[in-house]
């Protein structure tokens, strides 16, 4: 039995979760809210994980009901993520190790994202859709990898919605994402917009800079030709718009990779697949295989400290072990570069 604390601050999002032997005991976060149309910057946001951390650690405790010395180990954040963000993940772990006296592990954020999902949904050997802020990826297990099937060639998906949310001035509070979201149930008309899956691979940057186009009048009379009508979209058609496609892309890829692998079940994790629609979509797909999809809510789905308590936890009770010196923090690091020690399937 493993009872383990994981510190995640890879991103606008600070949290602390602890978990012993699969049971959930304390989860809780705070997210950084900027205005409408700003995105979060790096050092704004580290500011904020600093000022919140201390607080979140004593709320987690009292929630679990725990005492520090019931702890087997601290789990934090190694990576990826934004660099400044990390490093306050980072620093409070290891505070905690040298105060408790306890192991500390450095977790792979995107692994923390797919145990998390296997252990709420209980998904056996899932084609697995990461998706979120800083990722997009279709991922498969075999012989002690999660293997990286198909992936984005330049910006995620989550970015891609983040970054149009600002253009067209929507709010930030709770989430870029689900603002689009809603907007997008109320669209009429579908706009055409470039479709583009590579293979495995896909690509979203082309389409951003296409609907910021349309949704900008000024840049779509400049580039409009003389015999184009003038035709006008409201927000509620580009989000609708925008999210039927870059979705249809994502369920193309993740359904190749289900025919590829043999597999009848998809689990999406990440903070994009807390989006309704786009479990819709992949669910119709999966049904239409004779497969199954699993889903998370936002309590699991969006980043949180559970995910790397539960994901250290697996790692630390296979004998995976870190030397203090060791825990630093990485911007880049892959899904496929773990060892997955704590699997035998």
């Amino acid at each position: 039995m493993v009872c383990a604390l994981g510190i995640e601050g890879s991103a606008n999002k600070i949290g602390v979760g602890i978990i012993r032997d699969g049971e959930v005991l304390a989860n809780v976060r705070k997210t950084y809210i900027t205005p409408p149309g700003e995105g979060f910057q790096p050092r704004e946001t580290a500011t904020h994980h600093r000022q919140n951390i201390t607080g979140l650690v004593k709320a987690a405790l009292a929630e679990a009901k725990i005492d520090p010395s019931q702890l087997d180990v601290i789990c934090y954040t190694k990576g990826p993520g934004m660099g400044a963000c990390l490093h306050v993940g980072a620093l409070a772990a290891r505070t905690l190790s040298l105060l408790w006296k306890k192991p500390i592990l450095g977790v792979n954020h995107c692994i923390g994202h797919i145990e998390m999902g296997r252990l709420i949904t209980k998904a056996q050997n899932p084609i697995v859709l990461y998706v979120s802020g800083g990722n997009t990826q279709v991922i498969a297990y075999s012989n002690k990898r999660y293997r990286i099937f198909g992936e984005t060639i330049d910006i995620a998906v989550g970015n891609c919605l983040d970054k149009f949310a600002r253009i067209i001035k929507l709010s930030n509070d709770p989430s870029p994402g689900y603002n689009i979201e809603q907007l997008a149930k109320n669209g009429k008309k579908f706009i055409k917009l470039p479709y583009v899956v590579k293979g495995m691979d896909v690509s979203f940057s082309g389409i951003l800079s296409n609907i910021e186009d349309i949704a900008d009048p000024s840049r779509r009379k400049n580039k409009r030709k003389k015999e184009d009508p003038e035709e006008e979209y409201t927000k509620e058609d580009l989000c609708f718009s925008l999210q039927e496609t870059i979705f249809a892309m994502l369920v193309e890829i993740t359904e190749r990779a289900m025919a590829h692998c043999g597999s009848n079940e998809v689990l999406i994790v990440g903070g994009v697949g807390c989006n309704l629609r786009l479990q819709e979509m992949m669910e119709i797909m999966c049904k239409e295989r004779n497969g199954k999809l699993f889903a998370i809510d936002e309590r699991y789905c969006i980043d949180n400290g559970l995910m790397i308590a539960h994901a250290g936890a697996e790692e630390f009770g296979s004998g995976s072990r870190m030397k203090f010196e060791d825990s630093s923090v990485t911007q880049r690091f892959r899904t496929d570069e773990v060892e997955v020690t704590w699997r035998d399937d």
